[in-house]
């Protein structure tokens, strides 16, 4: 079961549809059981039902997530794979050491893949949709895996699958969704 996490301000608010839902809806086409989740409402047993979690992005005036990274102190010692996207990538940047720092970019760009993933593939150059105005510097224990320094797009723990891409697959790229599936 993959556990969506809305990192949205409340639950139910309206950018749920554009942030969650999306993901939800992939897994569900791909035939995946899977439960969506508001990170205020998330319980030891509903993380621990997970096969694997995916920590969804969020509006871009949006950032009450990133001031309760203490309610994501449970990610450290988890032992299946996850997916950050956008805020979500902020997130684990943050709860691994890593920072969370101002990098607005919205709209489509050229994403350089640098370092070969089970979830991103070989290098080469992808376009990906951007909106956020916040990145990441990259967390300690963790491979750049697109973009270059100081300006991280993607990344993923040397030793675990948990991997954090700044961009938005649910608008360009479903493909990176249904793969974390299969990891």
């Amino acid at each position: 079961m993959i556990l969506v996490v809305d990192l949205c301000f409340k639950p139910l608010s309206l950018s749920k549809y554009e942030f969650v839902d999306p993901i939800a809806g992939i897994a569900k086409r791909k035939g995946s059981e899977y439960e969506v989740v508001h990170f205020s409402e998330l319980t030891e047993n509903g993380i621990e039902r997970a096969d694997r979690i995916i920590l969804c992005g969020t509006a871009l005036k949006d950032g009450l997530y990133a001031r309760r990274i203490d309610l994501f102190s449970w990610i450290r010692d988890l032992d299946k794979p996850i997916l950050g996207i956008c805020a979500g990538m902020q997130v684990l940047a943050a709860v691994f050491g890593g920072g969370i720092v101002p990098q607005p970019k919205i709209g489509l760009d050229g994403i350089d893949i640098v370092k070969e993933t089970d979830l991103l593939g070989p290098p080469r150059r992808i376009e990906g949709y951007h909106l956020h105005n916040f990145g990441v510097t990259l967390p300690p224990g963790f491979d750049l895996v697109a973009g270059r320094p100081g300006e991280v797009e993607a990344f993923k723990d040397a030793e675990r699958p948990v991997y954090g891409i700044i961009f938005h697959p649910e608008v360009r790229n479903r493909w990176i969704v249904e793969k974390f599936d299969a990891l």
